[in-house]
């Protein structure tokens, strides 16, 4: 995704902008470019590359300029092809220079407006039409770059994280955000903007996060935060942002820091991709309307825990889009014969991207009919998001545990953004896409407290601490989380587990139950609650141990042979991610009591690139 620096100091900065856009580069782009305020000249400089941030650094090599104010983009194409007339910054009459992350919803209405005032535009993009708008509004009321920004802000619709200069004011930056994070570097007689801190982890560890709706203006000695034309406090933060991802902190194990982590990676991957009422599906790419348009079935790939993701993830199609959905293991995909239905989207979903049967299934399906390739993937640079026709990419951060935690849920997240935009074209109305948004809203804050039950889970593990088998049961969508939790079970804890559909119990598996049989259920408060009571009555029956992860309205609170987790009330759609959150705890605390190595099971790595 798009990748913002800035900085203003009484020494040059395009070493600190170019540096801040290599440590951007695992976030993907497709081209790169900065502007500054020319210190000889006073005049508005600006260099863009197409391509690796490489390029831009030899233009800058072949093309000197220097400055004490400028700022810096790598670009993710979302409006317009990958060129250096789309990239960014974006300028207006050689005078204002903006960058911009996110989307502008009605970007083509301001067009329109502007054009008809004599405005020309020079990209494709929605960024452009921002940076005229500023101009026009400082051309009609003679105010300075601040009050700009502050008049022109409520006209945007989307999501949006700007940061924009201006020749006659060479001694300031002007930053807001809404919908897509900014974060402000504070140092000594100098002081620095970027999309995500680690971009600044050269110059400085203390930064002020932006909060929704703040804009600020940011000089060499002075920060001043608003929120609207108040001006507000905002307290800073000091950060080990280059080692953070690296150390465990005060963890015991990556897998448990990471597992903490979802919450902020969960906010991250749905940040820009949403706004109020609507997903802003140009955060799938140039290509995606196009393919989109075409897509009545959908196929997904994967291996493992991704495997998992699509499994949800058919569910999803299914209710919201009602769009019909295979979902295929990739090292078995290509050694069938495939029969393609017209208006099929080709969906893989890999953490690493280096998955060697998911790149393989997706090679195969380069030769068969499909509409398109999407790649849900956490590392932009990989095979996978290059191979793809379009992508997107889950904000997970590095997962160095080598049983996936936030990447699975990232993916889920991800996915369903996908579901909403298919079913936006097969029926989808705007207020149940808005109910649906709202919750998404909501879901970091679900996923605290879900989280919050740790110690609850932890004192429950400690009954599994002289098992050898576990049973895994969910109905529906929560079926494939039985799956998920089973697997996180068997990967870090090596207790053999396994997860069935509670309705086949009778099928054969409960001949498996008894009292050293540890049955673990997941029970939302779902249309399939009742039906799930009554399979869990079957395990009870014949002596089986029950652990219910439930929610807490869900009526178990009387059943004594119950050991219950109970979690808040969860909206519908967002159960199967929320309902993961104590599967990977348990599988955690348990493989503690087992002595086990978490965060490298024996036999197991975390990019498998060997089929």
């Amino acid at each position: 995704m798009c990748g913002i620096v800035g900085a203003i100091a009484q020494r040059d900065v395009i070493g600190i902008l170019l540096e801040g856009l290599k440590r951007l580069e695992y976030r993907g782009y497709d081209s790169a470019g900065l502007a500054v305020i020319d210190s000889e000249s006073g005049d508005l400089q600006t260099l863009k590359a197409v391509g690796k941030v490489k390029k831009l650094v030899d233009k800058v090599a072949a093309h000197p300029v220097k400055g004490q104010l400028g700022i810096a983009h790598t670009r993710w194409a979302t409006h317009g092809v990958p060129s250096e007339s789309n990239a960014h910054p974006h300028l207006s009459d050689t005078e204002f220079a903006l960058v911009h992350n996110g989307i502008i919803e009605n970007h083509n209405e301001l067009r329109n407006e502007l054009i008809g005032k004599g405005y020309r535009f020079a990209s494709e993009t929605d960024t452009e039409v921002v940076v005229h708008l500023l101009h026009e509004v400082c051309k009609q009321q003679d105010i300075d770059l601040l009050q700009a920004v502050q008049l022109a802000i409520p006209r945007l619709h989307g999501a949006y994280g700007l940061c924009v200069i201006r020749a006659n004011e060479p001694d300031r930056m002007v930053v807001a955000r809404s919908g897509s994070p900014l974060v402000i570097g504070v140092g000594i007689g100098e002081n620095f903007v970027a999309s995500d801190p680690l971009a600044l982890g050269q110059v400085t560890d203390r930064f002020i996060y932006l909060e929704e709706g703040d804009i600020a203006e940011v000089t060499r000695d002075s920060i001043r935060i608003f929120a609207g034309t108040e001006e507000i406090k905002r307290p800073i933060t000091r950060i080990k942002s280059e080692i953070d991802e690296i150390e465990k902190g005060e963890f015991g194990h990556f897998m448990l820091k990471e597992i903490y982590e979802q919450p902020r990676v969960i906010k991250n991957t749905l940040s820009g991709r949403i706004s109020d009422r609507h997903v802003l599906e140009e955060a799938f790419g140039v290509k995606s309307k196009a393919i989109f348009d075409q897509v009545d079935n959908v196929q997904i790939v994967a291996c493992g825990t991704s495997f998992h993701a699509g499994l949800i993830t058919k569910y999803w199609l299914e209710n919201i889009a009602k769009m019909p959905c295979q979902v295929d293991i990739a090292s078995d995909y290509r050694y069938r014969n495939i029969i393609v239905r017209p208006g099929t989207l080709f969906v893989t979903i890999s953490q690493s991207g280096e998955t060697a049967d998911t790149l393989a299934a997706l090679r195969y399906a380069q030769e068969l009919p499909y509409v398109g390739r999407l790649a849900i993937c956490n590392v932009a640079t990989s095979s996978l998001v290059r191979e793809s026709d379009f992508s997107l990419l889950t904000m997970a951060g590095r997962e160095i545990g080598v049983a996936s935690t936030k990447a699975f849920t990232t993916q889920l997240v991800a996915l369903l953004l996908m579901s909403l935009v298919l079913g936006r074209r097969n029926g989808l109305d705007e207020e149940s896409e808005a109910a649906y948004i709202r919750d998404l809203h909501q879901l970091p804050d679900i996923v605290d407290k879900a989280l919050a039950q740790d110690q609850a889970i932890q004192r429950l593990s400690i009954q599994f601490a002289d098992k050898h088998h576990a049973l895994f049961l969910g109905r529906g969508p929560q079926y494939p989380v039985a799956k998920e939790g089973a697997l996180k079970l068997k990967e870090i804890s090596y207790i053999h587990a396994e997860a069935y559909p509670a309705g086949e119990l009778k099928h054969g598996p409960l001949a498996l139950v008894d009292d050293k049989m540890p049955v673990i259920a997941v029970a939302p408060n779902d249309e399939l609650l009742g039906k799930l009571k009554g399979n869990l009555a079957e395990v009870s029956a014949r002596g089986g141990k029950l652990f219910v992860i439930a929610d807490e309205s869900a009526g178990f609170d009387d059943e004594v042979d119950y050991q219950l987790v109970r979690l808040p009330p969860v909206p519908e759609v967002l159960a199967p991610i929320v309902y993961t959150i104590p599967l990977q705890l348990l599988s955690y605390h348990v493989a503690i009591l087992k002595g086990t190595d978490v965060d490298h099971p024996r036999n197991l790595a975390k990019s498998v690139t060997v089929e």
